[in-house]
């Protein structure tokens, strides 16, 4: 597989929240990061938009991001600016 990532991407395991619509969220763990994006594990892709907010508590990260890709209950996100 071709790797077409701009920055390396570093394992983790953070909960995280998808943020959208200022009230609705759906949880999510953050399976990996870099500085340009994520790639973010759900139960159900279901009603998950486009474009949301990730917000990671523990490390008071709130980051605009869009959905590149979608596999299963992962799915890959670009940050975008604030």
């Amino acid at each position: 597989m071709e790797e077409r990532r701009k920055s390396q991407r570093h394992r983790t395991l953070k909960a995280g929240n998808i943020a959208f619509n200022r009230a609705g969220s759906i949880d999510c763990r953050v399976r990996n990061l870099s500085p340009l994006g994520a790639c973010l594990e759900v139960a159900s892709q279901i009603g998950v938009p486009n474009d949301f907010v990730l917000v990671i508590d523990r490390d008071n990260l709130k980051q605009p991001c869009h959905v590149i890709w979608r596999m299963g209950s992962r799915l890959g996100v670009e940050f975008r600016a604030a």
